[in-house]
């Protein structure tokens, strides 16, 4: 992992604690090998990188998708080699703000690039045993919904569940995503919300997840709902998470400023 901002970032694996970290966060799991994953799964078992002001740089985990991740005073870029130290520097890029500044972000991707919502990068752990009935069951018919839609996007190996009841259209996006961790998104139906609906659908997603795996999810701070309901299930903040890709990496459900409907969690 390189690093920036003068050097202050320092390796994650110079801590010497990163196997520690694994075993603390992988239990009916294994820890992706991405450089992020390390950092994320060790800010969920609270062990946050140092709050240096420092950044660094970790390669995309996905063709095509970069992003930016901040933590407590502390940043990482996980962009392509021709993004560069030395340009990132030239932007302001510090682990105190700078990392997020809308002049930064604008840049990286170019004109005509696309850029994500600024989210709060949440995680908690599955609640599934072996031999147990998660709460929702697979739903392809709701493959169509524009969230299902957005995740196949950006995410990888997307399976859609839902409640088995076939009136209903509540459903959970379980995929392959930031860091190769287990990535969950939401959607409860809009008559159903504001009445604890939400953090029921977190936390049966979360059964579908198996025991003590790390499982993310990403929201808008303005989704104060969405924030909630999470917050309700278990979920604990970890940092900031920005996605963005370069003009012609745009696959053709992700132009302009599409995004899904808002609801519980994306």
């Amino acid at each position: 992992m390189a690093t920036g901002n003068g050097g202050r970032g320092k390796p994650w694996r110079q801590h010497g604690r990163l196997e520690a970290v694994r075993r603390i966060c992988t239990v009916g799991g294994v820890l992706p090998d991405h450089p992020l994953a390390g950092l994320i799964a060790a800010a969920a078992a609270d062990r946050f990188p140092a709050a240096d002001g420092g950044w660094r740089r970790v390669p995309p985990w996905h063709p095509g998708l970069e992003a930016v991740i901040s933590f407590t005073g502390h940043a990482v870029f996980a962009v392509q080699p021709d993004i560069t130290g030395h340009l990132l520097a030239s932007l302001g890029a510090d682990g105190f703000g700078g990392a997020h500044d809308p002049r930064l972000i604008t840049a990286l991707p170019g004109p005509g690039g696309w850029i994500d919502s600024l989210d709060i990068l949440m995680a908690a752990r599955g609640t599934g045993r072996p031999g147990a009935t998660p709460a929702l069951a697979g739903r392809p018919d709701l493959a169509g919904h524009p969230r299902a839609e957005f995740a196949a996007g950006i995410r990888d190996h997307p399976r859609v569940v839902g409640y088995q009841d076939p009136r209903r259209s509540a459903l959970a996006v379980i995929s392959t995503g930031i860091a190769g961790l287990t990535e969950l998104s939401f959607e409860l139906e809009p008559g159903r919300r504001g009445t604890g609906g939400g953090a029921r659908l977190a936390r049966d997603v979360l059964s579908a997840v198996p025991s003590g795996q790390l499982a993310v999810a990403a929201v808008a701070p303005g989704n104060a709902a969405s924030v909630r309901a999470l917050l309700a299930a278990g979920f604990k903040p970890l940092g900031s998470l920005q996605l963005f890709r370069r003009a012609g990496n745009n696959p053709g459900t992700l132009t302009g400023n599409l995004a899904p409907a808002p609801g519980i969690s994306d």
